[in-house]
């Protein structure tokens, strides 16, 4: 199975030369350690700054450069900070090409769920709704299950939902995934992992890709 820095790699695998990206916390932050050689691609947070870099090294961090979730950053030759309006301006006007989210359900639909937790005490939604409501592209970075083993590629999401039918692609550290109008494609999987297993640990309507293949680094 793929760890969280192996999902953060497929995924980086997926920008483009001239990309505006925003990353989510957690897992797709990690996405910015891994953007291959010779891709020039401009890293948003919504908290204030264009061309965000790979996280710092121990020793080497600056408190006051943080991402949304808080978290040591490094910047880039040409960055820009600015404030939320501006920040959210660029995101409401559709200026980000790609956005990279964690979440905590999908279904085969493309909905997610990403925010909230009924009955758990949150700080609030953040960008999560303007983000999924305004981005051309939305990546889902996640795990396959939860703590119990159970799917989270589901049928229905049973979790309050941050966006409709906003998700083009899953990667999980089962595979990798599309979702069309026949619900989850598999077109990746992970090496060790058989497609009987991935069937088994989804809950939501699966096809798999007739060019189906290993996942490569």
């Amino acid at each position: 199975m793929l760890s969280k820095e192996q999902i953060a790699q497929r995924i980086a695998m997926e920008l483009k030369d001239g990309y505006y990206v925003n990353l989510g916390i957690g897992i797709p932050t990690l996405v910015a350690n891994y953007i291959p050689a010779g891709v020039d691609v401009v890293l948003q947070s919504e908290n204030g700054l264009l061309g965000m870099g790979p996280f710092p090294f121990e020793g080497e961090e600056n408190a006051d450069l943080i991402n949304a979730g808080k978290q040591t950053i490094t910047t880039v030759n040409g960055s820009a900070f600015f404030d939320s309006a501006m920040s959210f301006g660029m995101i409401r006007a559709g200026k980000v090409d790609l956005t990279v989210l964690g979440a905590m359900e999908v279904n085969d639909k493309g909905d997610i769920a990403n925010w909230k937790i009924p009955g758990k005490m949150v700080k609030g939604m953040g960008g999560a709704m303007d983000l999924v409501a305004s981005a051309k592209n939305i990546i889902v970075a996640m795990q396959h299950v939860n703590k119990a083993g159970e799917s989270k590629l589901l049928k229905e999401c049973s979790l309050p939902i941050t966006g409709l039918a906003c998700v083009k692609k899953i990667v999980t550290e089962l595979g990798v995934f599309n979702i069309n109008e026949n619900g989850f494609e598999l077109i990746e999987k992970a090496a060790d992992v058989s497609v009987e297993y991935i069937q088994e640990k989804t809950e939501g309507r699966l096809t798999i890709s007739s060019e189906l293949k290993d996942i490569t680094f």
